[in-house]
């Protein structure tokens, strides 16, 4: 009997909690409302199942107590209650999978007329790269990196020399307008998130991933590392300002470009990051993505 009740006892509990936390998902802030759909519709079946199965539970102890003079009935199969579950399991799956499934066909088909921007991940910070007036980056790779290019792009290719580097953690981005971002790690896995724009993905070493969004709201919103890194994890943060079209062009246009920092380098500097693209030939991670 006690059992039973401390068994009721969390499940009312749990409700309770989820009807007055404070912590809740943040206000959105970008086009991804159906991956807001998909995880309420999640949330909704897992705790319903969560409901009626430990209620049940607490019933079937409180029922079947022992006392004397009643035996247990022991049943091996029931064919009847084994299809009933396997049917709600499987009705169950399905309204939690086709919402997600819907969402994810839109969040891989990149708008053509997206914008491009590159984050950089590395333990423990965010830096960014955005194209220049050509509208392509530049190919890149970890094999190009050295102190003058801490982001590894490939002095030979002449679609780089105009991209913008920002080496900070303020990545910022024009309102209402679709933004394809483009991630690269130059150590270990990272997870770009930002809350407010629910889209996320995991920068892997050797490859670029990316996802899509479009900035809905304007505002000053933290950028998270959502994959475990290191001892520094959960140092690693930044800030994405979200701003009018007009001041964003501003703003990109005050920032540095590779082929000023190639310009501005000393004649070893440049001869060394000459070497690196001389010795890794053909081995940059992408060219034009």
């Amino acid at each position: 009997m006690p059992v039973a009740i401390v068994i009721a006892a969390l499940v009312v509990g749990s409700v309770l909690f989820h009807l007055v936390s404070p912590w809740w998902q943040t206000p959105i802030a970008s086009n991804w409302s159906s991956l807001d759909v998909a995880l309420d519709v999640t949330l909704w079946i897992c705790g319903l199942a969560f409901i009626v199965l430990n209620l049940f539970l607490a019933y079937v102890v409180w029922r079947y107590r022992h006392r004397e003079g009643h035996r247990a009935h022991y049943e091996p199969e029931n064919a009847s209650l084994e299809k009933t579950l396997t049917f709600w399991t499987a009705v169950g799956i399905v309204g939690m999978l086709t919402p997600g499934l819907a969402a994810w066909a839109k969040y891989v088909n990149v708008p053509q007329d997206a914008a491009m921007v590159e984050a950089v991940g590395q333990q423990w910070q965010w830096t960014y790269r955005y194209p220049g007036p050509d509208g392509v980056l530049g190919a890149a790779g970890v094999m190009h990196i050295t102190p003058d290019n801490s982001l590894g792009l490939d002095p030979t290719d002449p679609f780089g020399r105009d991209d913008k580097i920002i080496e900070s953690s303020e990545m910022r981005l024009p309102l209402d307008k679709p933004v394809k971002l483009l991630l690269r790690s130059k150590d270990v896995l990272h997870d770009f998130y930002v809350p407010e724009f629910r889209a996320k993905m995991d920068l892997v070493p050797g490859i670029v991933t990316y996802f899509w969004m479009t900035p809905t709201v304007a505002g000053d919103f933290g950028i998270l590392c959502a994959e475990l890194c290191g001892v520094g994890h959960h140092e690693m943060r930044g800030n994405v300002v979200v701003e009018p079209q007009a001041a964003f062009d501003e703003w990109l246009s005050e920032q540095i470009t590779f082929g000023e920092i190639l310009e501005q380098a000393s004649p070893a500097s440049r001869s060394e990051m000459f070497a690196t693209a001389d010795v890794c030939v053909g081995t940059s991670i992408w060219s034009n993505p």
